[in-house]
This record gives C-alpha cells, structure tokens and sequence, in this order.
C-alpha cells in the first residue's frame, strides 16, 4: 500500500510548509489586499505584472496562478488562493489572455521532472498552438472534434494545460471530460459509453481469503474490468509475493488473466523484487507519483529510478500510477504555486512514461501497446486539502479533463476521509456530477467503506446503479465472463445468481476440479465468510429493494461504524489513561485544540515551550546512553491507543524483544497528546542530533477511523546521530511502517513481533 500509506503518513504527519508567506514579500509589488486589484483591459498575467513596479517575480506568477482557482483550503495553506472573489475573476482574465508560449517559458518549477515531461512533446503540436491564448485554447477544447484536440494534445504542456483548467466552470470541465477519450489498447476501458472499475480487495492483515472473497464477490455484482489491485499492509517481498500469486491464481483459474491484470500496490522497487525471485508472479507495476522531483523523493523515487523500472515493462501490461492533489504540498514541497499545477505536472511525469514503456516495448519486438494508466486520489488526504463535497466534486472534474488532456487513461477514487464533512450520502451526490465526464473507471469495494484503509469510497453496488443511471457498459470480453458465470443474463439483466459470492465460489472451485459435493463446497464457503466477517472485512451479499442498494442490515453496520469513526476523530487521550501509563512522559504539540489539530496538520509536528524544555532535559539527563526512544501519540483516533488489550500486550511483547535483540530503550515512555508522525521526527532530532552511532524512534500512534477497527500503526526511524541533526534528512522517506494493529486485526502481540522484525533491517 506504497501510495496509500504514505498518505495516511501525509494525513498523520503532514508538514504543510509554508513555503512562502501569505502577505506580500519575496519581491511581490502587492500586499494580499491588494492581489489582483486593479486590472485593466487587454493585460495578460505578464504585463500585468510588469505594471507592478517591481517587474517579474516567480513568487508574485505563482501567486497570480493559484488565485485562479477555485478555493481550496491546500491553496491557502501554501499561500496563494485568491483573497476574494474579484481577485479570483480578475486572475482569470489575466489567464484568458496569456499566450501559451509565455506560459512555457515561465516554467513554475525547473528540475529533472520537468525536462523529462517536456522533452516528451511533439514540438510541431507545440508550434502550432504557442501563438494561442488560454482563452483561444478553451474555446478550442469546448467547440472541436475529438480528433482536433487530440492533434493539439501531444503539444500542450503540463503547466499549459493546469492553467487551462482554471478558467472552466465545473459544466465545461464536464463537457471537455465527455469529448476526449483515450481507451487503453485492444479493450473499451477508458472508451465512450463505458465505466469501468479496480477491484480494490484490502484486507487488515493480508489474509489472503478475505482478498479472494472480495474479488468473488465483485464477481457476483458483475464489477471488475479494469485491475485487482490490493493495497497491502506488509511491503515485505514475501507478503507481496503471497498476495501476488492469490490474485494470479484467480485470473488462471477463471481463464481471464489475458482480460484483467493484477497488481499489489507496494512500491516499485519491491514488485520489481518479486517478479525477479518469482518471473511471471507480477503485471502491473504500481508507484505512487508527486509533481516534483524533491516530493517524488519523499515516496522514495525519482525520475531515473522510474525510467529504469518503465524500460522492463515489456509484458502485455505496463505500469499503474495513483496521484492526488494535495500530496505534494503535505510533504513539504509545494514550491510555492498551487495543487492544480502540481497534479498536472504528474501527468506529465505519466506521460512521459507511458512513452518510455512504449519505446520499451519496441526495442524488444512486440507490436501490441502497453496497458499504462493512472487513477487520481481524490480526498484521500484531509480537510488540510479541502473539506466540502462540492470541492470534491470540482477536484475530480479538473483531474479528468487534465488527466485526458495529457492523452492518458485515468480513473478516479472518489473518496473522502471521515474528518472531512462528506457523508456516505454525499458521495453518491458526488459520483452523480462527475460521471458526465467520463472518467475511465472507479474504485470497486463490497461497501462504501475500505476495511484497512479506513475511508469511503465508491461500493460494488455503486457501480451498477451508475451503469443503470448513466447506460455505461463494462468492457465487452469481461461483460462476457460476466454472463459465463451467470450472474448476468444473455440481456444483461442480473439472474437469481447476482450478488451471491458463494455461487461464484462454487464456479471457481469447480473450475479447480474439486470433486466434493456442492454442500460440501458451499459449507466451507460459509465457514470462511463467517471467519472474514468476525475479521471486520465486508462482503456483500444479494441487495436491497434496488438491486443497487445494499441488503439492509449491512447497510446499517456500514452507519454505525461510518457514525463511530466520525466520534473517534474527535475523541482525545484522557488524562488518567496517561497518568496509568508506566514511565510515562506527557508532552503537548502546539495544536490550540482538536479542531485547531484536524484542520492545520503542522500545529502537530512541533511542540511547545514546556514540551521542548522537558525534552531537552531528557537529553542532557541521558547523556547519549540509550539508542531507542520509544513514542506514543494519539493521532487520529485516541480510541486506537486507549481500547483495552492493546498498549499493555504490544509493550509486553515489545520491551523484551528489543533487549533480547540488542537494542538500548530509553526508560520514559513519551505520550504526545495531538501528534502526527513528524512529531516523532522532532523528538529525534532534539534527543539524538549530533550523538554518535545509530538512535531509533519507536512511534506508535492511531490510525484515522473508519475501518471498523480502532487500529494502530508503529511508524521506526533509524539514522545516524549526525542525520538526525541535518534539515530535512529524516523523514518518510527512511521510515517503515506496521499498521492496522488492533484485537480485531494484526493483534498487538503479533504487531511488537513484525515491529522488531522491521526494526532489525534498518540497522
């Protein structure tokens, strides 16, 4: 789960940087009152500011850009969401008349990811619009053929095409959306008049029965043509490899693997392992993408890496990118201009990829065109990116439309977190407006509700109410599979068989050749869906009085857990939990409050006066003796910390095998109220900066809620006494991560046990 959790590390330990203050400076001729006050007729963003006095500033570009648009709270966060609505509109119109070709040669950000996406345009394309304006190009894309835009596509820059969309209102960002079409080769996925769909199979633990019984189960829905594409927990290799040949194993049996490919979304660099120590295991290879070169070293990658990994992809499928926006800045690296612009120049990145696979594939003979696509996370983060659902809404309709302006295949994850005010009723109001555009796919869960990531996004029961609504059809050969299993009839109406998981088990253990008796079959399928269930995990079973409602009482399991996680969120540490705690050491972040906590990250990766002086005292009073300190905060959910049966079995367990293995734990046990995961990071920089040798953070801290566990994760950070003291040189970047630890998941037990196991390959 690469991507995923180094977002769940953004949402826990977001950095939020303020990379340039919000009031004028930097150079800016402007105050932020003043933003974008007095326009006049016919300036472009560059006469515009030229009149300012003080003559081109990269700052003062940037701030002109992001006040165009539309508000989100990440923008502000960064520095350069428009005051008001009048600067908003006069940005715009600065936009409208800017000429492309000045938009390329002010680059926002120059660095190896930019030269890669932009050596990759056709520079005929690229002559051929650079005398347009923005406003030219927009009534280009809103009055062409499909053909004609996508003669212009191959030209237009990233930073071209992220301005683009900030001059569209949400009906032509749909219309756009609804023109462009870029279906993967040889299939319909991504093509007019369909919707298709990853089958996202998460399991709290990696079981591998309650990833096969959700992929069934989509199975029963008809749903499923597009990926299984598991978010692991563990990124051992091992554990990868488990998970790898359980989704292969199905796609064999069913005789679809030629029709649907599978993919484990742990970073790159451990599928390429896998595949190596097991040829054939892997299809797709997965990576988390960011805008920058300095954000994609923050997911441990970078553009040679990436070109490497693309030039092996030589199969039938070729490589898979998730990207968000939001991400970029959460990790510290907005660079000051706004998440439009950073999102489209993933795109770029993407795109140019997709051209390294190609050309990969023609150096070794083969003439089919890779599979290569792209799903936008969207919501994934937090309020710090934005918070309301019609802000969700304008997010993935620009995505969309950047997404397939850049020639790509890319789906959505409509998706939102529990601390954000986006119902589950919401988002079917949601997934309402950004159909029309026609994105190529969406996520596919048994219910709203991700049971190890902890979040809501689109069910399998979505799916076939957004096919009845919209009239979108699945990719044929799978419709076809489809109808074989006799879940959907010869007219594509749903049979006595849809939404039944246990007769999918049967076709597939018959497929198997098992020679048992069908009751035979049937009651083990019975007894491992009675043993997912007690897990936590979902499975959907027949459906409501639509066939795309949920069946009642697990529709009201889904409210209450979705009522549980949005009261754990706001739930904190209570006083007497910590004062019970042994060796206890309280500490305070410099959130205000929990509000102040939810919605600015960054108040809770630092601490105040009194905290750091109880530190600093620590360290003067250990004098460089111990090599561990080990840190528990509450994040986002207190619940995860203070439920019984889980911090005394995990130190139980955990205390003795650190000695047992060598390790020199500091007596204190540090309890920070209102932390995120960098809040570990700054504990270590103040105990072990400048001290000789490896020193460790042992940080155990709540999940975000919604899971149907109270689940807790231990983030382990080792480096050298020398790094620990550099700016910037700790961070995500060097952590590994155990999550999902609860009674009802990995037990605290078993999670001290992997924790130590972790810890150990770190030095």
């Amino acid at each position: 789960m690469w991507y995923r959790r180094r977002f769940l590390q953004n949402c826990l330990g977001s950095a939020a940087a303020l990379m340039f203050p919000r009031s004028g400076s930097h150079g800016t001729a402007f105050a932020r009152d003043e933003l974008l006050s007095d326009v006049r007729p016919q300036e472009d963003v560059f006469t515009y500011l030229q009149r300012q006095g003080s003559g081109f500033t990269a700052h003062a570009y940037k701030r002109v850009l992001g006040a165009a648009n539309e508000f989100k709270e990440g923008d502000q966060i960064v520095g350069v969401a428009a005051p008001n609505e009048v600067a908003r509109r006069n940005a715009r119109e600065l936009l409208s008349r800017t000429r492309l070709e000045d938009i390329d040669r002010h680059p926002l950000l120059e660095d190896k990811l930019h030269a890669f996406a932009t050596q990759c345009l056709d520079s005929n394309a690229t002559t051929n619009t650079a005398g347009w304006t923005l406003g030219e190009l927009k009534h280009f894309l809103l009055t062409a053929s499909e053909d004609a835009i996508k003669e212009t596509m191959p030209g237009l820059s990233s930073d071209v095409i992220g301005c683009v969309v900030k001059l569209m209102s949400n009906e032509e960002l749909t219309a756009v959306g609804a023109t462009i079409f870029n279906p993967l080769p040889g299939s319909q996925i991504g093509a007019r008049g369909y919707l298709g769909a990853r089958i996202q199979p998460n399991s709290p633990t990696d079981n591998v029965d309650d990833i096969r019984w959700q992929v069934l189960d989509a199975f029963a829905y008809a749903v499923g043509d597009v990926l299984l594409g598991t978010n692991p927990v563990s990124s051992d290799p091992k554990s990868v490899a488990a998970v790898e040949r359980t989704l292969q194993d199905i796609l064999v049996t069913f005789g679809i693997d030629h029709l649907l490919p599978h993919c484990v979304l742990a970073h790159i660099d451990v599928q390429a392992e896998v595949e190596q120590q097991q040829p054939g295991s892997t299809e797709f290879w997965f990576q988390s993408i960011a805008g920058s070169e300095a954000a994609n070293a923050t997911f441990d990658t970078s553009v040679e890496r990436m070109r490497k990994h693309a030039a092996q992809r030589t199969g039938r499928f070729g490589l898979y990118f998730e990207t968000g926006q939001g991400a970029d800045f959460t990790n510290g690296h907005s660079h000051g201009f706004d998440m439009v612009l950073h999102e489209s120049r993933k795109y770029g990145f993407a795109r140019a990829l997709t051209q390294d696979v190609a050309a990969a594939q023609r150096a070794s003979g083969q003439t089919a065109r890779p599979w290569v696509h792209l799903n936008d996370v969207a919501g994934f983060i937090g309020p710090e990116v934005f918070r309301t659902r019609e802000q969700l809404v304008r997010c993935c309709l620009e995505d969309i439309v950047m997404g397939k302006l850049h020639g790509l295949t890319l789906g959505l994850d409509v998706c939102s977190t529990l601390h954000m005010s986006v119902t589950l009723d919401d988002l079917d109001w949601c997934l309402d407006q950004i159909v029309p555009a026609c994105p190529a796919y969406l996520m596919a869960l048994p219910t709203k509700i991700d049971p190890m990531l902890g979040y809501l996004t689109t069910g399998f029961q979505d799916h076939v109410r957004l096919r009845t609504r919209f009239g979108r059809k699945v990719n044929d050969a799978m419709w076809r599979f489809f109808q074989s299993l006799q879940v959907i009839d010869e007219t594509g109406h749903p049979t006595e068989h849809f939404g039944d998981p246990l007769w999918v088990w049967m076709q597939y253990r018959r497929r198997k050749n098992d020679p048992r008796s069908d009751e035979a079959i049937l009651a083990e399928g019975r007894q491992q869906l009675e043993q997912i269930q007690r897990r936590g995990v979902f499975i959907a079973r027949g459906h409501g009085a639509d066939v795309w409602d949920l069946e009642p009482q697990l529709r009201s399991a889904i409210n209450r857990i979705d009522a549980d996680a949005r009261q754990s969120i706001w739930t904190e540490m209570d006083s007497q939990f910590i004062a019970a705690i042994p060796h206890a050491q309280p500490l305070v972040t410099r959130s205000k409050d929990r509000l102040d906590y939810i919605l600015h990250p960054e108040s809770g990766e630092h601490f105040g006066a009194a905290s750091m002086r109880v530190l600093q005292q620590l360290r003067q009073q250990h004098a460089g003796q111990y090599d561990l300190q080990i840190v528990v905060s509450d994040g986002l959910n207190a619940h995860a910390i203070m439920d019984e049966g889980h911090l005394q079995p995990f130190f139980d367990r955990l205390g003795p095998l650190l000695i047992d293995n060598g390790y020199q734990p500091a007596p204190e046990l540090l309890v920070v109220t209102s932390g995120r995961v960098r809040a570990g990071y700054r504990i270590g920089e103040i105990l072990f900066g400048g001290l000789t040798g490896k020193r460790r953070i042992v940080h155990v801290i709540g999940e975000r809620p919604g899971s149907g566990h109270h689940t807790f994760s231990v983030y382990m950070t080792s480096a050298d006494g020398a790094d620990w003291i550099r700016p910037n040189k700790v961070d995500h970047n060097i952590t590994k991560v155990i999550s999902g630890i609860a009674l009802t998941a990995l037990t605290p037990r078993e999670g001290a046990e992997n924790s130590v196991r972790i810890l150990k390959t770190l030095g």
